[in-house]
C-alpha cells in the first residue's frame, strides 16, 4: 500500500516527515522535484515530477493519494482514486463537487478524507470533543441554551504594525476578506458581506488571558449538524471564525477600503499587486517564530445560568522544529492516512472524525505539536 504525497510546499513537510521516518512506502510527487528534494530528500527515495497522467499511471488500487497541492486539483485527485480504487486525503473543506463523489466512493469502499489540517481539521477535533462531553454531563437538557464558538489564527509570535505576517502568498487572505459569511448571533442567522463589519474581541482563557480580535467566516450553520447539534436544540450563538492580533483592523482599514471596491479582472489584477507587495514587506523572515491560537468552546444555559462551559485552548509557535502553521496542518494529515490504512474510517467523503477513540488518540498527538494544549472548565 504506497501513500502517493502530491505537494511538498511550506505546510506539507512535517506530516510527510513524520510518514518517511516512520517507514511507510511513500512516493513524493511536485511539481518541481528539486524543492522536493531539498525539503525531503535525505529521507525519500522516491522523488516524481507531478502531473495527473503519471500519478494515474503508478496508482494502484489500496494506494493513498495525498493533496497538499491548491484546492482545485483535490477533486481530479480524488476522481484518479476513484478510477484506480485509492484512497483520498486532503486538509481543505468539503467542496461541493468533492461533496458529489461520497456515493461512488462508499460503493467502492473508499475513504475520501478531508478537513484534516489545523482549521478546518483540529477545529473539528476539538467541536466534537466538546459536544460528546456535553452529551455526557449532567448538565445536558433539552431546554439549554447553547453558545458555540471556535476561532483560529495564525498570527505573528512577534508583533508587527501590520498586526500580521503571511506564511505563504498573501492573495489567499485577500481574497478571503471579500467573502460572505453566516453564523447566529442572538438565535437568528446572520449575514456578513465583508469580515470587517463584524469584528469583535474575543478574549481567549490562556494561561495569561490575552484579547484578540475576530470575526466569522464562510458558513458556520451546516457545520451544527456536522458537530452533532440536535434538530430541537436552542442555539443562542454558533459561529466559526478567524482570530486575529488586537489592532488588526486598525492596520489593516485602507486594505478593506480598497478591497471594497474592486472588480471584475482590473480588480483581480490590483488584488495580485497588493499580495506581491505584502508578501515583500510582511513576510516571515528566515526562523523568525509564527504563532496559532485556537480555541473552541461551548457553553449551555438554563434560565440565564451556565450550567456547562468549557473552552479547548490550543498556543503554538514556531520553534526548532520549523513552523506552528506547518506542524498542525500538515501531521493530522499524516494521523489521517494512518487512520485509512488501519481502516478506522468509514468509506465515502468524510471531514475530521468524530470517533471519541480517534480524537482522543489525534489530540493527544497534537498535544506533542503545541506548547500550551488545554481544557479549560469556566464552571469548576
Amino acid at each position: 500500500m504506497t501513500i502517493h504525497w502530491c505537494g511538498t510546499g511550506l505546510s506539507a513537510i512535517p506530516g510527510l516527515r513524520r510518514l518517511l521516518e516512520a517507514g511507510h512506502e511513500i512516493t513524493v510527487w511536485n511539481r518541481t522535484t528539486a524543492k522536493a528534494e531539498e525539503a525531503v530528500g535525505d529521507l525519500a527515495n522516491d522523488i516524481r515530477a507531478f502531473s495527473p497522467e503519471a500519478l494515474s499511471a503508478a496508482v494502484n488500487a489500496g494506494d493513498v493519494v495525498v493533496s497538499m497541492l491548491p484546492g482545485d486539483w483535490h477533486v481530479p485527485l480524488a476522481e484518479i482514486c476513484l478510477e484506480k480504487g485509492a484512497h483520498f486525503v486532503s486538509s481543505s473543506y468539503i467542496s461541493p463537487e468533492m461533496r458529489a463523489l461520497d456515493a461512488a466512493a462508499r460503493d467502492k469502499g473508499l475513504c475520501f478524507v478531508n478537513e484534516v489540517g489545523l482549521d478546518p481539521g483540529i477545529d473539528h477535533l476539538m467541536a466534537h470533543w466538546l459536544v460528546a462531553d456535553y452529551r455526557a454531563s449532567a448538565a445536558l437538557d433539552a431546554g439549554n441554551t447553547l453558545s458555540f464558538i471556535s476561532y483560529c489564527g495564525g498570527v505573528p509570535k512577534i508583533a508587527n504594525a501590520f498586526r500580521y505576517k503571511f506564511s505563504w502568498s498573501p492573495l489567499g487572505v485577500l481574497k478571503a476578506l471579500r467573502s460572505p459569511s453566516r453564523s447566529i448571533r442572538d438565535f437568528a442567522p446572520l449575514d456578513v458581506a465583508r469580515p470587517w463589519d463584524a469584528i469583535s474581541s474575543y478574549t481567549a482563557p490562556l494561561p495569561t488571558p490575552e484579547a484578540f480580535e475576530v470575526y466569522p467566516n464562510r458558513d458556520s450553520l451546516p457545520f451544527m449538524e456536522d458537530y452533532g447539534f440536535e434538530p430541537g436544540w436552542k442555539v443562542k450563538e454558533f459561529v466559526r471564525g478567524t482570530l486575529r492580533l488586537n489592532g488588526w483592523a486598525e492596520a489593516w482599514a485602507d486594505v478593506f477600503s480598497e478591497i471594497e471596491t474592486l472588480e471584475g479582472p482590473e480588480g483581480d489584477a490590483r488584488l495580485k499587486e497588493m499580495s506581491d507587495q505584502f508578501w515583500a514587506e510582511n513576510a516571515y523572515d528566515e526562523g523568525e517564530p509564527d504563532r496559532v491560537v485556537l480555541c473552541v468552546a461551548l457553553k449551555a444555559e438554563k434560565d440565564g445560568v451556565p450550567v456547562y462551559h468549557k473552552s479547548y485552548v490550543m498556543d503554538a509557535w514556531g520553534d526548532a522544529r520549523g513552523s506552528a502553521m506547518a506542524r498542525l496542518v500538515s501531521v493530522p494529515v499524516s494521523l489521517a492516512i494512518e487512520a485509512v490504512q488501519a481502516r478506522e474510517i468509514p468509506a465515502g467523503v468524510s471531514a475530521a472524525p468524530s470517533d471519541p477513540k480517534l480524537v482522543s488518540r489525534w489530540m493527544g498527538e497534537i498535544g506533542t505539536l503545541a506548547q500550551h494544549l488545554q481544557v479549560v472548565d469556566h464552571l469548576a
